[in-house]
């Protein structure tokens, strides 16, 4: 049977990889349109939306929360501690996904913030389970967090960091506590400053670059 003219035509667009290969109108920067990672062992692009008329997620638009808690934090946290954007992040979870780099993305935010939408691939360690002050917080799960999750070995118990993982770490912004207490309690505990990486935009900026969120 004799195909039709469009079919034929559209057969040797896809063929040619033309098909879908329209550029984003929206970009992160002119050079880069997205970033492909694994999420719960699925993959996901990590894209900006493509809607002109998108806004703010609600939970993001309020400017005015009591400080403190909701203090604007610092941009240099703690001496050692990498700050760093969204394009910077882009960077190291492409390099990630090509097996170019490694490292942790932590979610340091409650559960109930978590479950609302997080960035892909990052997991959630809220900040309790690491800081001393917090009235949930458990020595023991702190010390299996650091020994199973983060690489960190411990001989003739004292805690052996050579090995340990890097970490970035993100909350809901700049004027949220969560990451920045769960940094000082790991740089406390004596976690390599410049193994720390820490996104202070966190998601309030990231929703308002339109970026790709995964609910849990």
């Amino acid at each position: 049977m004799k195909q039709p003219t469009w079919l034929i035509g559209a057969t040797l667009l896809a063929a040619a990889g033309v098909v879908g290969a329209e550029e984003m109108k929206v970009k992160v920067t002119s050079d880069l349109e997205s970033v492909t990672v694994t999420h719960e062992g699925e993959k996901v692009e990590i894209k900006r939306n493509q809607d002109p008329d998108n806004r703010i997620a609600e939970d993001y638009q309020q400017t005015s929360r009591e400080c403190p808690p909701f203090c604007v934090q610092p941009m240099q946290l703690l001496p050692g501690v990498h700050t760093i954007g969204e394009i910077e992040l882009l960077e190291m979870l492409d390099a990630r996904a090509k097996g170019e780099d490694e490292f942790l993305l932590i979610d340091s935010r409650t559960p109930d913030w978590f479950e609302k939408g997080t960035i892909p691939s990052a997991v959630n360690i809220p900040w309790t389970k690491l800081y001393p002050g917090s009235s949930s917080y458990d020595p023991f799960v702190a010390e299996t967090l650091l020994l199973d999750e983060f690489g960190v070995k411990k001989e003739d118990g004292l805690f052996d960091f050579r090995q340990a993982k890097k970490l970035v770490l993100f909350c809901n912004g700049p004027w949220c506590g969560q990451s920045p207490t769960n940094i000082k309690a790991l740089v406390s505990m004596g976690y390599p400053a410049d193994k720390i990486y820490w996104y202070r935009g966190g998601m309030q900026v990231w929703h308002t670059l339109g970026l790709t969120t995964v609910e849990p």
